[in-house]
């Protein structure tokens, strides 16, 4: 018996052969070789078949060398490391905005503390510069053209009045402040007048009334105290609000007003104004309860965050970032009022019904 007769036919490799391999047919056995390749006599087989007849390829042909796999991704670049994350920035300077508010926060204390008439005067400087500055960016960015003199006079009648006559006192200067600006804005042309008038009846309300309340919480015995407790809470309300809105903030409060504020934030606020609220009117307000102060709290951080939204609604308005520059780090003025004026009458109404206005 011959040695070749159990081995099968060679047959070529590629589609003939696969036409040709019958179901008893045994398939080469494949070797891999030194480098790797798998080698398995298809040279041999093809030489043999070449010589029958039955490939279509040359037997000189020799086997062809695998593709090289594409390297991983991460074989490419093996030095280069993932971005690192972005830091969250705050928005302005703060060396420059804490070292402004802590100055700011001597001259009212030191005003406090001296003679309850010279804060009266801040608080008629800082309504002035605010009016200046409001009037200046409606007039800039609108065209609207607020008589500043009547409203600066009146704004700081309003305020005196205030201190000296109380709320009664207040309502009149108010009237007779805005029937100045009607009578003043008749000396020029009459077009635009329900503009220009309309808001400087609003410039009268906004900034000097709502200050006004400041002057009055000054006429109680304890005074002073009702004053620190009101700027206390505020402050400590727009930080816990700052504080917690920038290191846990995710869920915009009023995106299309202020893009930066947060209803993480607000909770944060509100939870620094109820403890500053308890210590405040425990320790420091006549007659004050620690469960009035959590109410106090509480209501400053909603009157507070509405009030920075109203001032953010009006300088989207305008086209602006901040009401001036006056304060590195705070922008100006009326940046720094925006949430106390409307926070003042407040605190008087709640301190009023808590322990009186005596």
């Amino acid at each position: 018996m011959n040695d070749s007769s159990w081995q099968p036919e060679p047959v070529p490799a590629g589609p003939a052969y696969d036409a040709q391999v019958g179901p008893h047919t045994r398939p080469m056995p494949i070797v891999p070789d030194a480098a790797g390749r798998d080698f398995d006599d298809r040279e041999a087989r093809d030489r043999g078949a070449a010589s029958d007849g039955g490939s279509p390829f040359r037997a000189d042909t020799p086997p062809q060398e695998p593709m090289p796999s594409p390297p991983p991704p991460h074989a490419e670049h093996p030095q280069d490391p993932s971005p690192p994350p972005q830091k969250k920035r705050a928005g302005r300077d703060l060396r420059a905005a804490i070292g402004v508010g802590v100055g700011l926060g001597a001259v009212i204390f030191a005003s406090l503390l001296i003679v309850k008439a010279v804060f009266v005067g801040v608080v008629v400087v800082a309504v002035v510069v605010g009016l200046w500055e409001l009037t200046s960016r409606l007039q800039e960015k609108k065209g609207i053209k607020v008589p500043l003199v009547p409203l600066a006079v009146g704004g700081a009648a309003m305020v005196i009045a205030g201190y000296v006559r109380g709320a009664e006192g207040a309502w009149v200067a108010m009237a007779l402040t805005v029937l100045a600006v009607l009578v003043w804005r008749m000396t020029e042309p009459p077009e635009d007048y329900l503009k220009d008038v309309t808001a400087g009846a609003f410039a009268a309300f906004y900034v000097p009334f709502l200050a006004t309340f400041v002057a009055m919480l000054l006429t109680a015995d304890d005074g002073p105290q009702r004053v620190i407790t009101f700027l206390l809470l505020t402050v400590v309300s727009d930080t816990g609000a700052y504080a917690v809105g920038w290191r846990f903030g995710k869920t915009k409060l009023a995106p299309r007003i202020s893009p930066g504020k947060t209803r993480e934030g607000l909770f944060g606020a509100v939870a620094f104004a109820m403890v500053a609220g308890a210590l405040c009117m425990e320790f420091l307000i006549d007659g004050g309860a620690w469960w009035q102060g959590l109410l106090l709290g509480l209501a400053v951080a909603v009157s507070a965050t509405l009030g920075d939204l109203g001032e953010s609604m009006i300088k989207r308005d305008l086209g602006i970032k901040d009401m001036g520059t006056l304060l590195p780090g705070h922008g100006g003025i009326m940046d720094r009022l925006d949430s106390l004026l409307p926070t003042a009458p407040v605190v008087w109404l709640l301190l009023a019904a808590f322990v009186g206005t005596g």
